[in-house]
């Protein structure tokens, strides 16, 4: 009777029910009753409105077996659900899907880990499988969170430890697959989630052994690897929500990255920063790399107060980003890249100097550490500067150039944008030379078409003010800057260091002819081009490195930018040179006076074979030939070895020892130059840029030398020259009692006549002088009185200007000013 009542009670339950208690065998070990799998997988298809009921009751045995430990019956029922997922695509799914993740969660709450890898596996089968419709109330909180937590695993036994951290990858995985394709994806990306997704794979990313080996574009490893290493399966994961990541939630998955490195210590070293970020731009799309960065220069502002090495890790990060970012799009971080270096470029420098003011003398080793670890910070911002810059098109690269120069800091002045007035002299040195360093990287391999795009007037005037500065340091980074900037055909390393070059044309020596752009631009800026070459040649602390540059400057000069003309100045400002040397009224060094010799004898041996003038070669050869058998010391080859014998004095030395300027203008007018200009000597030109490079103004050490012969030789330049100093001058002006407004119009035109184009100049003058022609005519018969007659007619003969005779009541004089 009791079998008989039971028999009417199963007859009596739903059929759903009774569909899934039938897949159920009696020994969990036989596994899923394939037969009546497919029944129920039928009744499914065949009535969807079931399925939710289906789910439900699924569950409520699962849940039940879970408690009772029957983990075989918890297979079964995982493995009918997953058929019954694969099987069912209809709206009615949706129910389903709730009871499928509330099992897929008690599995994962199970602290058995063959429950917790069950669990994932299906929930990635289920990640896997494409919704008709979107669900709008379905969210993955705790899945998120319990992967991330998996992710995470401390097991005792390591391969239980590796197996659930894998299955946390997995299921991780999962999420981001299964929510990214859903209309409601933007929960994902929610800072809350990040904050435990990212992490979470950076923590097995770390296990890494061979860190390079996963630098570069994503890999592709085998199956087997992705599914046993959970480091590789992590970076794959990583790499794959990068590359889902959009315009507005791109920052939401790079902070993470920083609290994980922050929290870690992982800056100082720095090598899996380097390679996460790495990962990073990579795996972007390529607009969106200035996200990245504009997130690496905000993190360095936020940790501007930290150790020097953390700086320089972050530092030497952003050096990676951009040099991946430079290949394509950087947006408009361009400035902000380098106004932020540069903001932190003076921060270092401030922390530097500030350690060395607190010590006040004691050299402990602490101290010494910290300005060495700056010094760290300081190159890396440097390099980064260089190299980000050397990667723009020359469009971007030109306002780079404007923009590092504009943050030069120049004594005297107060409008630069980067502060340095607290740093005192020598905090404000080094950020000239460490400015001048980066600037140095952007412009090598500049390429411009003309030299004014490479020269503009706004950036050459305050390049060429550091090269008057009293430190040879800054004044060879000038000269190199100037040489990437003048050198377009790569013959600078063709003309490394200074030498008497036998043959010329052994270099091989690429040139163009000149263009009339190039003509222009010396006609405008070749005199300032010239002065701050023969004021370089002046300085008492020159080494040969510095006499080196300048003669490259030169000789580049002449390659790129000589027409007739340049090479009649070049050729005045050689011979100045060598006067600078003889009468050497600025008290140089015997060193710099053979110095300055010697290179003139090279540059002249340069030029002369590169214009090749038959009669100017012999001259300049017959010189360095005597040179070399009389006095060797005003030869480059010599001068500048360690151990040479210096002269005396070089008042006593014959004029065959010298360049002749009536020599050099005799063979160069029989080669059709125009050589009148060569009586005049070279007299560099008077700015206030002595007054902000803060050194002795030019006026007060060069006098202006007044031939009374043109054309003498050097000797009789020595003997007939009248000095009219600076001081002769201004004592003259005080006698005369000229006021400070005379004083002002005359140094305007003094100005004026120095700087503005000879055309100008002669154009002007003769204007002024037809202008002051008439008006002395007109006054000239204002002074004439009338005839008694009315008839009575007069002549006016002013200067050259013949007026016929005409009657004087016809004429009719202007309100003139007679002065």
């Amino acid at each position: 009777l009791s079998a008989g009542v039971c028999c009417c009670c199963a007859a009596l339950r739903p059929r759903y029910k009774r569909l899934v208690d039938n897949i159920f065998p009696e020994d969990p070990k036989d596994g899923l009753v394939k037969a009546d799998m497919e029944k129920l997988t039928f009744y499914a298809v065949s009535a969807p409105e079931k399925l939710d009921r289906i789910g439900a009751y699924l569950a409520e045995r699962l849940s039940r077996d879970v408690v009772r430990h029957r983990y075989g019956y918890v297979l079964i029922a995982m493995e009918a659900l997953d058929q019954l997922l694969m099987a069912c695509h209809s709206q009615s799914i949706k129910p389903f899907v709730e009871s499928f993740l509330h099992m897929v969660a008690k599995l994962l709450e199970s602290g058995e880990p063959k429950l917790q890898v069950l669990g994932t596996n299906s929930f990635v089968k289920f990640a896997n499988i494409e919704e008709d419709t979107p669900s709008y109330h379905r969210r993955y909180d705790f899945f998120v969170s319990r992967f991330s937590a998996m992710c995470h695993s401390c097991d005792h036994d390591p391969e239980i430890q590796t197996e659930i951290r894998i299955a946390g990858i997995r299921g991780i995985q999962g999420v981001v697959r299964k929510t990214v394709n859903d209309e409601l994806r933007a929960t994902i990306w929610e800072p809350q989630h990040m904050d435990k997704i990212v992490p979470s794979l950076l923590f097995n990313m770390q296990k890494i052994e061979d860190i390079d080996s996963r630098i570069g574009p994503p890999s592709s490893p085998t199956g087997g690897e992705k599914e046993e290493n959970p480091a590789l399966l992590a970076e794959n994961c990583f790499r794959e929500l990068l590359g889902r990541a959009t315009y507005g939630n791109m920052n939401n998955a790079v902070r993470p990255v920083f609290a994980h490195l922050d929290h870690h210590r992982l800056w100082d070293p720095n090598e899996f920063a380097v390679s996460c970020f790495k990962i990073i731009m990579y795996s972007i799309q390529a607009q969106y790399s200035h996200h990245v960065i504009q997130e690496i220069l905000g993190h360095l502002d936020a940790r501007k107060r930290d150790s020097p090495r953390v700086r320089a890790g972050i530092i030497q990060v952003l050096l990676e980003a951009v040099a991946i970012a430079a290949k394509g799009s950087i947006g408009p971080t361009v400035l902000e890249v380098f106004n932020t270096l540069l903001k932190h470029l003076r921060i270092s420098v401030d922390f530097e100097l500030g350690d060395r003011r607190s010590s006040a003398g004691s050299a402990t080793f602490s101290t010494s550490s910290k300005e060495s670890d700056e010094r760290i910070v300081q190159n890396a911002i440097i390099q980064t500067i260089g190299f980000f810059g050397s990667n723009l098109p020359d469009y971007q690269r030109s306002e780079i150039m404007m923009f590092i120069m504009g943050k030069v800091p120049v004594f005297g002045t107060t409008s630069q944008s980067l502060d340095t007035s607290h740093l005192g002299d020598l905090g404000t040195r080094r950020i000239q030379i460490m400015l001048l360093r980066s600037l140095l990287m952007v412009t090598s391999g500049y390429k411009a078409t003309t030299i004014t795009n490479a020269l503009p007037p706004p950036f050459l005037d305050p390049l060429l003010s550091p090269s008057l500065m009293e430190d040879s340091e800054l004044r060879q980074l000038v000269l190199e800057i100037l040489h990437n900037l003048i050198d377009r055909h790569d013959n600078r390393a063709k003309l490394r260091g200074i030498r008497i070059i036998p043959d010329v044309s052994d270099l091989k020596i690429k040139r163009d002819k000149i263009s009339r752009q190039d003509v222009s631009f010396m006609k405008k800026h070749g005199q300032q081009l010239y002065r701050h070459i023969y004021l370089g040649c002046k300085e008492e602390d020159n080494v040969q490195k510095n006499f080196e540059l300048l003669f490259t400057s030169l000789a580049l000069t002449t390659i790129e930018l000589a027409n007739e003309e340049v090479v009649i100045d070049l050729i005045r400002l050689a011979i100045a040179l060598q006067d600078l040397a003889i009468i050497n009224e600025d008290n140089l060094p015997m060193f710099n006076r053979c110095g300055v010799m010697a290179l003139v004898a090279a540059y002249l041996n340069f030029l002369s074979q590169m214009i090749a003038v038959p009669a100017f070669c012999q001259h300049v050869s017959k010189v360095i030939e005597t040179r070399s058998l009389e006095a060797a010391y005003f030869l480059p080859e010599t001068i500048f070895k360690d151990k040479c014998n210096l002269p005396k004095s070089l008042e006593k030395h014959e004029k065959n020892l010298f360049f002749l300027t009536n020599k050099i203008a005799e063979s160069l007018g029989g080669s059709g130059y125009s050589v009148e200009r060569l009586s005049v000597p070279y007299v560099p030109q008077v700015t206030d840029e002595d007054r902000l490079s803060r050194r002795k103004s030019i006026v007060d050490t060069v006098s202006i030398q007044v031939d009374i012969l043109p054309g003498n030789n050097t000797e009789d330049k020595i003997d007939n020259t009248e000095e009219i100093t600076f001081e002769a001058l201004k004592k003259a002006i005080d006698n005369n009692g000229l006021e400070e407004q005379e004083k002002e119009k005359r140094r305007l035109v003094i100005e004026k006549f120095q700087k503005a184009p000879f055309e100008e100049i002669a154009a002007q003058c003769e204007t002024k002088a037809n202008l002051l022609h008439d008006r002395l005519a007109q006054i000239l018969e204002l002074t004439i009185r009338p005839p008694p007659s009315p008839s009575g007619t007069m002549t006016i003969t002013a200067g050259h200007a013949h007026y016929q005779s005409v009657p004087v009541y016809e004429m009719k004089f202007p309100d003139l000013c007679v002065y």
